[in-house]
């Protein structure tokens, strides 16, 4: 190693760490800003996997960028998702995968968007999963884990969800058909006793 190439190593770091300060405040700047010193490639796979990988960056800023409606920032949020493996993992699990790498976007239409691509992977990698019926039948069941999840461990949330209401939430789900009682009372359990990370 000459100090030449420590040099040009040390500059390399520094240009990642401006990028990913960038990205911390103004994600798709970061994006650009690191493809132009020709740091990150330009493929929506390339992204999505420093994404996964790169501990640097704010999650809360990957879950902002994921959840973006233009073109780009969905093709790579479907690269992103897509190199994630649900086979034989139940919902609860998965969804607690799913959310490791990033937080929920505060936006209801950006959340709404990547719970229809988990869903729709969750079906991909457990394709003789009887219990559900469809990827809308995933869709719904994990929005409402995601609900349950913030009722039951939002400190601002009085009146807590019970088990009851989760069930009767949950009823007609599975193209108009209930999912098995005591699958949702696990869920609940589960959730009750261990929040998942959002």
């Amino acid at each position: 190693d000459s100090p030449e190439q420590f040099e040009v190593l040390k500059q390399q770091k520094e240009v990642w760490e401006t990028g990913i300060d960038l990205f911390n405040r103004k994600p798709k700047k970061g994006v650009a800003f690191l493809q132009e010193q020709g740091l990150l490639g330009n493929s929506t796979k390339e992204i999505a996997e420093w994404l996964l990988t790169d501990e640097r960056i704010d999650k809360i800023f990957i879950g902002e960028y994921l959840g973006e409606n233009d073109d780009h920032s969905k093709e790579v949020m479907y690269a992103y998702v897509d190199s994630m493996k649900f086979s034989n993992m139940d919902i609860v699990a998965a969804l607690r995968h799913f959310l490791e790498g990033f937080r929920l976007p505060g936006e209801a239409q950006k959340i709404d968007r990547l719970m229809e691509k988990f869903a729709a992977r969750y079906c991909e990698c457990n394709p003789t999963n009887a219990l559900f019926t469809s990827a809308d039948t995933v869709y719904v069941l994990a929005f409402s884990i995601i609900m349950l999840t913030t009722d039951l461990h939002s400190p601002q949330v009085k009146n807590k969800m019970t088990k009851e209401q989760y069930i009767k939430l949950n009823s007609g789900i599975s193209d108009n058909n209930d999912l098995p009682r005591e699958y949702l009372s696990q869920i609940y359990d589960e959730i009750a006793g261990h929040e998942i990370k959002m």
